[in-house]
This record gives structure tokens, sequence and C-alpha cells, in this order.
């Protein structure tokens, strides 16, 4: 049985974190939007600059191998809750890819896991993320024990828009 192993990524690795998203994102949402935006949102968010600042802003990244070879990424934040007295916290799963080649290997549950462990041990009282309504991964996050809270079309500019479920996993 192979090992998947999760190391926490730098900027160093920024290269690969932006070849795994080319790599999944036309398989992931080529039915979905048009490559005009994917192509728009690759460039907004996996940039040098975009990635700079999100490691700037206390983005952890985490690198997922299997047998020696990375095979996917996630990014998990701590982000300020929207309750009313402000005084739990939460993290966002900003992002979790992994290789088509890969997918089946348990690598994407491994970063997950490793998601949830960073919230915890940073004492959040959840992890929640967006993941568009058609993305096949919302069953993956329902399995996982995540809860639909709301739908939400976010406008990202360029005429572009993300048609997104808001998730939540409370601990």
């Amino acid at each position: 049985m192979s090992e998947i192993i999760i190391r926490q990524a730098t900027f160093e690795d920024r290269v690969f974190i932006r070849s795994v998203s080319e790599r999944t994102w036309p398989s992931t949402y080529g039915h979905i939007i048009s490559q005009e935006q994917i192509e728009f949102m690759l460039d907004w968010m996996y940039s040098d600059k975009s990635l700079a600042e999100q490691f700037a802003k206390g983005h952890q990244f985490y690198i997922a191998a299997l047998n020696g070879d990375d095979i996917g990424f996630c990014s998990v934040s701590a982000e300020p809750d929207d309750d009313e007295d402000n005084v739990q916290k939460a993290h966002k799963l900003n992002k979790l890819y992994v290789l088509p080649s890969a997918h089946g290997t348990g690598a994407g549950k491994a970063l997950l896991n490793k998601a949830i462990e960073v919230a915890k041990a940073e004492n959040s009282t959840s992890i929640f993320l967006q993941v568009n309504k058609h993305n096949n991964a919302y069953t993956f996050y329902l399995k996982n024990g995540f809860e639909k809270e709301q739908e939400f079309k976010f406008d990202i500019g360029n005429g572009f828009y993300m048609d997104d479920y808001v998730m939540r996993l409370t601990f």
C-alpha cells in the first residue's frame, strides 16, 4: 500500500501549485465555465503576484506526495467568522486540487484532513469553503461532513461570476 505524505509548501512551490491548477481546471470546470473564465481565474488566483500575496496573508499551502511524486495541494487560512459576537474563529479551505491521474488515491481526503487539523490546532470552531454548484467535489465534501450553508453568486470581475455553495464543517 502506498503512503501519501503531506508537507507544508513554500513560495518556492508556486510552479507546482500553478501546474496542478492548470492540469485540473479543464476537466473540473471545462463543462461549467468558459475557457476564457478559466484562464482569467487561473491568472487571478495562481500568478506569482497572487500566490505571493496569499502566502504573505498567512495562507498555508500543503502538498500531497504519493511514492515521491507531488500529486496535489490545498490551501487553508484563518478567517473572521460571521458570528455576531465575532468571538468564534473559523478557517477557510481556499483550494484543494489533486491531479486527475491521482484521483482515487486518497490524496484529496488526506489534504482535507490536513486542513481540518490546521484549523483545529489554531482553535477554530469550523472550517468552510466555496465550491461551484456543478463541481463533483460538492458530494466529496458532503461525504466528509460538510453542510451546505448558502448559495452565493460572487462577482469576480471582468464580467465573470463564481456560482457557488458555501459549505461548513463545525467541530
